[in-house]
């Protein structure tokens, strides 16, 4: 690769030919402001936040779009420069909402962070302001585009991401507008829920529908046993509302946290993980066995999935594990066997998840989600609204002591615990198929071909009958309609495919804490919170889910075994085209 030598601020860098202005100055040492930007999603340069000075143009170039020239000087602080953004940030401002002390993202607002190093006067431009109203048409996010300032991210990570372009810009000029074809609201749109849209927007104009009232609500009702179970991705991202550095793991903290809520129980969905791994195992087994039996066979645990195939192609939900997810096995069990093993009303439980993601606000409402003839799970928070909801009842996550799970089934393996991150499910799930077939457990646990960040990961998996068994691991919803494409054009060659919505799985979820752009391009979170999932596993002293003891005691008293009629009954669905949408 040809090489590029420059000055930024009198700084030599030397820089390969293409690299843009913004990269160069990362590379000195020398940070650009940006609210558009987002690394290998969007560089448009509609914010012009970036600008810098460059010797010898006319007028001042964005550092995010222009890309360096040998013997090129840069200059990004002058007082041109400076004004520029200053005088930016106003002309946003003042066509902005500024009700901040009451905005969600207030004080974790990339806005607010630029006005206040730049000292600008928020009032300094009067005059006409568009006023929008909200669209809260769905049961997953609000849109608020009182606060939008055309940044243009979401547009840019709903289309080139999730390939889904629910959204993108209306009209011209002052009254351009982010929403979507012909003015229609979210949920007449082919929207899946993924609710990445939210963590990309630098201010207040996308946020998750707050359900924490329900559940105080709820805890507070005497009447009531409530019941919490944890998501794995949960306490790898958490700690990060309370000051934690990306990626720490407080799984205890989290714990004792709930338990001063006042929850009457507090479980782990890893638990339920696991038996999704003696379901989706046994079931894939099956059809392996049954030469009329549709393959490849793909995972039914990410809801966001779930809806797009659902919507996009529906001709082929045959492909889909009938395996309900984690989150709703654990409500489907709690209302069922809990219930009835300690002579509770499932009338009066209250089972609450707290999930790394949006969509499962829309899983909950599913039909077949009521194995117990009522809702198998009632309410579901995001990682962020948890850590909300703990601030609001004064609990500081940092100074608590740690505490486990409550017994008698509140306990996962880390086998379970992978399914927070890409290829978790599918590590987990050949774990316990290998056993299965072999009669034995493999040598060695760690599945690294189907880790890492890469969007499509494949492996091939030799069993002792003989049988070789090809799989992959997808994610985000742009590779996931690529396998979805050969599968309908019939050039599939995998066996079994794992396929999550959110880039890098449930550790990026559209509930998990919101990192800022100035993080995000230079750090990848989902590697720093991959991380920690697998340290959990490596040190873990139960790391399959078949050995764990609960899995036992479940299907000895209840299920009688694996894809039973009982198990069909309560721990499967089915699924069906989504309604009519505007695609």
């Amino acid at each position: 690769m040809k090489q590029v030598n420059l000055k930024i601020n009198g700084i030599p860098v030397t820089v390969d030919a293409g690299t843009r202005i913004l990269d160069a100055a990362k590379k000195a040492g020398v940070n650009i402001p940006t609210l558009c930007y987002l690394k290998d999603v969007t560089n448009d340069g509609s914010c012009r936040m970036c600008v810098v000075e460059v010797t010898g143009a006319k007028n001042l170039v964005t550092s995010c779009f222009a890309t360096v020239k040998e013997g090129m000087e840069v200059f990004t602080n002058t007082p041109k420069v400076l004004a520029s953004r200053k005088t930016t940030l106003e002309l946003i401002l003042s066509n902005h909402d500024q009700n901040c002390l009451s905005c969600v993202r207030s004080t974790n607002c990339e806005l607010q962070k630029l006005a206040v190093e730049y000292g600008c006067d928020s009032y300094k431009y009067k005059g006409e302001k568009n006023q929008y109203p909200l669209d809260d048409s769905n049961p997953y996010l609000i849109r608020d585009n009182n606060k939008c300032i055309l940044c243009r991210r979401c547009v840019a990570v709903c289309n080139k991401i999730q390939t889904v372009s629910a959204i993108g810009p209306n009209f011209r000029g002052f009254k351009t507008e982010i929403g979507s074809v012909f003015g229609h609201n979210l949920d007449a749109t082919g929207c899946v829920a993924c609710g990445q849209c939210i963590k990309v927007c630098p201010v207040g104009a996308l946020y998750e529908k707050d359900d924490t009232a329900r559940v105080m609500e709820a805890i507070l009702d005497p009447e009531k046993f409530v019941i919490v179970g944890t998501a794995p991705a949960v306490r790898v991202g958490l700690g990060e509302e309370f000051g934690y550095p990306i990626g720490s793991d407080v799984q205890g903290k989290m714990v004792t946290s709930l338990r001063r809520l006042g929850f009457d129980k507090v479980f782990d969905v890893n638990m339920t993980a696991d038996l999704t791994i003696m379901e989706e195992g046994t079931e894939l087994l099956s059809r392996l066995d049954d030469k009329n039996a549709t393959l490849p066979m793909i995972t039914s645990c990410s809801p966001g999935w779930i809806n797009f195939i659902e919507t996009y192609y529906p001709d082929l939900v045959g492909h889909l594990s009938s395996c309900k997810s984690p989150q709703q096995m654990f409500g489907a069990v709690m209302k069922t066997y809990y219930a009835e093993k300690f002579g509770i009303d499932p009338a009066k439980m209250v089972v609450v998840t707290v999930m790394p993601c949006t969509a499962k606000k829309t899983e909950v409402l599913r039909d077949h989600h009521k194995a117990s003839g009522y809702p198998d799970v009632d309410i579901t928070i995001t990682t962020r609204e948890l850590a909300r909801l703990l601030k609001r009842q004064s609990i500081n996550l940092a100074t608590l002591e740690e505490s486990d799970f409550d017994d008698p089934i509140g306990k996962g393996s880390s086998a379970g615990n992978l399914f927070g991150t890409t290829g978790g499910v599918m590590e987990a799930a050949l774990r316990t198929v290998a056993y299965v077939v072999n009669g034995k457990n493999l040598d060695k646990l760690d599945f690294k071909a189907v880790r890492g960040m890469k969007g499509i990961k494949e492996a091939k998996v030799k069993l002792d009958n003989g049988v070789e068994v090809k799989v992959a691991v997808v994610h985000s919803l742009a590779n996931a309609r690529k396998i979805m494409e050969d599968i309908k054009a019939g050039k599939s060659k995998y066996h079994f495919i794992e396929v999550m919505a959110c880039p890098g799985g449930c550790i990026n979820g559209g509930g998990q804490p919101i990192v800022s752009s100035e993080i995000l391009n230079n750090v990848d979170v989902r590697e720093l919170r991959a991380k920690a999932v697998y340290a959990r596993d490596k040190k873990a002293p139960l790391r399959l889910s078949h050995e764990n003891p609960i899995m036992k005691t479940l299907y000895d008293e209840y299920f009688g075994k694996p894809n039973s009629h009982k198990a069909h009954e309560i721990l499967h669905t089915t699924y069906k085209a989504q309604d009519a949408k505007i695609k």
